[in-house]
């Protein structure tokens, strides 16, 4: 009962400067929640038509996106179709990016409400920032930071070279160290850094915080 409250009133913390910060949230207490609270309050509001997300462990274990698919009311951008070339799946995300909504995950979240992300192409960071209408995130309490320098050690001690591992034909040396070593490798994931200080427009990102550990 000690760790449940304790755990609550971190989350009630992190709430309070997110919502500081002009982002709309929400607290769940697992991925079951969050979905149930994401079809039953969020995306009726939001009523999109057009629907596309960026790769994040901790929204495919809510399993949003294959209820999504089922759905024949909206139309989805999907760009990680395997059956695609490459050049097609980057073509796909540049449309993603007109989407009325666009749902990913965030790598780190600071005490003062900041989300912090490193990304390969980019499309995932840029989708959270600009051009689709409406962002939700997914975020476990295993992505609270303390600040900004505890955000990027989390990133390159933990989120990248275990994303790496996920990834076995791209070659770098994290996959093999579990640390980042900033190298030089073309197929390196870590080229983009953004730091997201407040949603603008206010509430376009809105955040649902869950009381688990998921994702990377």
């Amino acid at each position: 009962m000690g760790n449940q409250t304790n755990n609550q009133s971190i989350l009630e913390a992190y709430k309070k400067a997110l919502r500081k910060n002009n982002f709309e949230v929400f607290i769940v207490e697992n991925h079951e929640e969050a979905s149930l609270l994401f079809f039953d309050q969020i995306l009726p509001k939001i009523n999109p038509g057009i629907i596309s997300w960026g790769d994040s462990m901790t929204m495919h274990a809510t399993g949003v996106i294959e209820r999504i698919r089922e759905n024949e009311a909206y139309a989805i951008i999907d760009t990680f179709d395997k059956t695609i070339s490459r050049e097609e799946q980057i073509e796909r995300r540049r449309q993603a990016l007109q989407s009325d909504l666009f749902i990913t995950g965030t790598n780190a979240v600071t005490e003062k409400g900041q989300l912090v992300n490193l990304d390969m192409i980019g499309n995932r960071v840029t989708g959270i920032t600009f051009g689709p209408k409406d962002v939700v995130l997914f975020i476990g309490k295993n992505k609270f930071v303390k600040n900004l320098d505890d955000a990027m050690t989390r990133i390159r001690t933990i989120s990248a070279p275990l994303n790496m591992k996920r990834h076995p034909l791209f070659k770098a040396p994290c996959q093999v160290t579990g640390t980042c070593h900033d190298c030089c490798s073309p197929q390196r994931i870590c080229n983009t850094w953004t730091i997201t200080e407040k949603s603008y427009p206010k509430g376009r990102i809105k955040i649902i915080l869950i009381n688990e550990d998921l994702g990377l």
